[in-house]
């Protein structure tokens, strides 16, 4: 499928800015400010209504979105968010102040208890904190858990086992919060080598971080064989919530044997994902590790009200307050809409979309079976060439050149919001990358608003101000 994305007339040139279009001078009266931090006058855009919604809507079209097309980015699960979520989170109703006395906001705090009930209901989990802002959080905040846990009892534990497979957000959150990270490699069937982790296990052990199914799709048969060998050593056994997706209804981490959990709401119940904004990681503990999570914490009184406290060991705040409240309604309202069936329905329809994908593709996918999510190979083509070559299709392209246990990595993942019709649109796109000559692929993309860009440099030295655009100045100008 041809595939063009909007793009302005020049090409050598971006959507211009609105203050570029029309602006206006405004003078400044005297402020009860420091005249240091005063100006007498401020150019400003001045759009008309219709150039100020006509501008919005072409940069909107200049870029890829989950509600532009199919989006299999293998891991970080772009789910789509459905459009009830955002009017749930928008309602008057829903803005309540965090600061206000238990009693007036008795609805709220109902909402949360109910929350971190299902959510451990969800993952086999006794008790549950939402306070986390990011799945990245959770994992800092579980560590954290781990830690608290340890020192209660005495133990100096100092390492954290993490597969080499992992995220890597396990190894970083296990240096912050303070351990030595001992890496464990994978068998030669992609999962936990036992052995390894007999070796690596011991005295030191605080945790092992792991994800089930893996992070090739691949469920560790294994488990309960794995927690039994780091209970047996006194560590805690961590589960990351990224591919939680895979088992809802199916499965449940506290009965594999985890300890502590996190739940990535963005992956797992369809609240916004990535863009620097507000997020949610609620951790969920089994009983004996309740007290230590993070204050305050919510809960139903024996009078069936509901009040804010800090557990007997509280490790004490990650984020402030509850945490972000509306990212956790749009949480509570998606997992109240589906039900039990309904989740279930949707664990089901990811695994059986990720399959039929996995199926029809002409790529080798070396590792199986597998769930939500599968590991293609671009074999001798560069996985960064074919992903660019797929933008052209109209599609997002997956994952690519991780995890490195797979050579020229794509990582896949459909989710079960995909019509099969969808589906057969990734087919092509993946089947155009594989059969495009090298000079097609190098080049690519051809069609989109940007060629592509200096990945590296935009990492390193991202321009941070408009200005940098036009005048030369410094690329972190405010």
């Amino acid at each position: 499928m041809r595939y063009d994305q909007a793009r302005w007339a020049d090409e050598d040139r971006y959507e211009p800015l609105l203050i570029e279009k029309r602006s206006e001078t405004v003078e400044i009266d005297d402020a009860p400010l420091p005249e240091e931090l005063t100006r007498d006058e401020l150019t400003m855009a001045a759009p008309a209504e219709p150039e100020l919604a006509r501008h919005y809507t072409r940069l909107s079209q200049e870029t890829y979105g989950v509600d532009s097309g199919p989006f299999p980015l293998g891991s970080c699960t772009m789910k789509y968010n459905p459009a009830l979520l955002e009017r749930v989170a928008s309602d008057e109703n829903a803005a309540v102040h965090p600061d206000r006395p238990d009693e007036s906001v008795q609805g709220t705090l109902e909402v949360m208890a109910t929350l971190q009930e299902w959510l451990g209901r969800i993952g086999g989990m006794d008790a549950v904190t939402l306070q986390p802002p990011a799945g990245a959080a959770g994992e800092y905040t579980g560590l954290l858990i781990t830690r608290a846990y340890h020192e209660q009892r005495g133990e100096d534990r100092t390492e954290v086992v993490v597969p080499d497979s992992a995220h890597g957000t396990n190894f970083a959150s296990a240096a912050m919060a303070g351990f030595d990270v001992v890496e464990l490699p994978s068998g030669d069937d992609g999962r936990v080598n036992l052995e390894a982790l007999e070796a690596a296990v011991g005295e030191e052990t605080a945790a092992l971080m792991l994800t089930n199914p893996n992070t090739l799709g691949l469920f560790e048969r294994d488990i309960e064989t794995v927690t039994e060998v780091v209970h047996d050593a006194g560590g805690l056994v961590y589960y990351d919530g990224a591919n939680l997706n895979a088992l809802l209804g199916q499965a449940r981490p506290g009965d594999m044997g985890f300890d502590v959990m996190h739940y990535n709401v963005h992956k797992t119940f369809a609240t916004p994902h990535g863009g620097g904004g507000p997020g949610a990681g609620p951790v969920g503990v089994r009983e004996d590790l309740a007290p230590y999570l993070p204050a305050p914490h919510v809960r139903e009184t024996d009078g069936g009200t509901y009040e804010r406290y800090e557990p007997a060991h509280s490790i004490g705040k990650v984020h402030g307050f509850e945490g972000n409240w509306l990212v956790l309604l749009k949480a509570y309202a998606y997992i109240r809409r589906l039900g039990d069936e309904g989740l279930a329905d949707a664990s089901a329809k990811a695994v059986l979309n990720a399959n039929y994908l996995a199926e029809r593709i002409d790529f080798e996918v070396p590792y199986g079976p597998f769930h939500h999510e599968f590991v293609a190979s671009a074999g001798d083509r560069d996985a960064a060439d074919v992903a660019k070559h797929m933008l052209d299709h109209g599609v997002h392209p997956p994952t690519t050149k991780w995890p490195e246990l797979v050579e020229e990595a794509l990582m896949v993942e459909p989710t079960e919001a995909e019509s099969r019709e969808t589906l057969d649109l990734l087919v092509a796109a993946f089947d155009a990358a594989g059969d495009a000559d090298a000079d097609a692929l190098e080049s690519a993309p051809h069609r989109t608003t940007a060629s592509r860009i200096d990945q590296v440099a935009a990492a390193r030295s991202p321009r941070l101000s408009w200005r940098a655009l036009d005048d030369g100045g410094s690329r972190t100008d405010p």
